[in-house]
């Protein structure tokens, strides 16, 4: 018996460089499907997509860099991987 899944799809960059956001301390779920309307936070459109949220915790009131091109080997933190992406 085969059953079917929805296809794996890639991410969708929201931009091609990181957002710089204060935030205070708390729990958070990036996006990382580049589909939610509340970037650079998950709103579960992910659903379907395979691409996951990630939960990442601030321990005190902070300005951060958050990935936007979706690229990042440290999410949800820009790491400079949209540097290396090809710029329209």
């Amino acid at each position: 018996m085969v059953t079917h899944k929805d296809p794996i799809e890639d991410p969708i960059p929201v931009d091609n460089k990181p957002l710089k956001i204060s935030l205070e301390k708390g729990k958070y779920f990036w996006c990382a499907c580049g589909r939610s309307k509340k970037q650079p936070f998950c709103d579960g459109s992910h659903q379907g997509t395979g691409p996951r949220p990630v939960r990442f915790v601030i321990e005190n009131t902070k300005e951060v860099f958050i990935c936007q091109c979706k690229q990042t080997k440290n999410p949800p933190f820009c790491d400079g991987s949209h540097n290396s992406l090809i710029k329209t």
